[in-house]
C-alpha cells in the first residue's frame, strides 16, 4: 500500500473534520490532528489522515475509524474481552459474546469502539457494534464486527506512507 497522492488539508476542512469526529468520538480531536494535518490517498482508494506524518484516522466504508494508536488516545467507548479471545481477534475475528467480561452499557449498534483485553485494558481491535447495551453480553454469536486489529495491512500503515 504505497500513497498515490497526499496534501495539507485547508483550514476550513480541518475545522470541518475536527467537528464532524468530535461529534463521533471523545477527546480532543483537533490535538490529535496535530498542527498540518495532511491527507493521503493510497492505491486501494484508502484515504488516510495523518498528523506530524503519522496515520491517525483512515476512511472504511465511507465511515473515518482511528488507528490502534489514535484509538489508545481517544475517550473511545469499549469492550472488554478475555484473554482466549484475544489471539482471534488479533487475527481478525469478530468479537463474540461468550468471550465479552465488560462494556460500556451506552454502547449504540452500528458504533465505532475499542476492544480491550481484561489483562492490560490496551487497545487490540477497532470495531463496530452489531448490538446495543446490554445485548452485547450474549450467550452466543458476534456482538462486534472487527474493523482495525493488531497485525492487519492498517497496522504498519505509518511505514509504508
Amino acid at each position: 500500500m504505497m500513497a498515490k497522492h497526499q496534501h495539507h488539508l485547508r483550514d476550513s476542512k480541518v475545522r470541518e473534520l475536527s467537528k464532524k469526529l468530535g461529534e463521533k468520538f471523545r477527546g480532543n480531536i483537533r490535538e490529535v490532528l496535530g498542527e498540518n494535518p495532511e491527507i493521503a490517498e493510497l492505491e486501494e482508494g484508502i484515504r488516510v489522515i495523518l498528523a506530524d506524518g503519522n496515520p491517525v484516522f483512515f476512511k472504511s466504508e465511507e465511515k473515518y475509524i482511528p488507528t490502534l494508536s489514535t484509538a489508545n488516545s481517544l475517550s473511545l467507548k469499549r469492550i472488554t474481552v478475555d484473554m482466549g479471545a484475544v489471539s482471534h481477534i488479533s487475527d481478525g475475528a469478530d468479537v463474540m459474546g461468550p468471550g465479552v467480561v465488560e462494556f460500556n452499557d451506552d454502547i449504540k449498534k452500528g458504533e465505532i469502539i475499542g476492544v480491550d483485553d481484561e489483562k492490560n485494558h490496551k487497545i487490540i481491535a477497532i470495531g463496530k457494534s452489531l448490538e446495543s447495551g446490554n445485548d452485547l453480553k450474549k450467550d452466543e454469536g458476534k456482538v462486534v464486527k472487527n474493523i482495525h486489529y493488531v497485525g492487519d495491512k492498517f497496522w504498519d500503515l505509518h511505514k509504508k506512507i
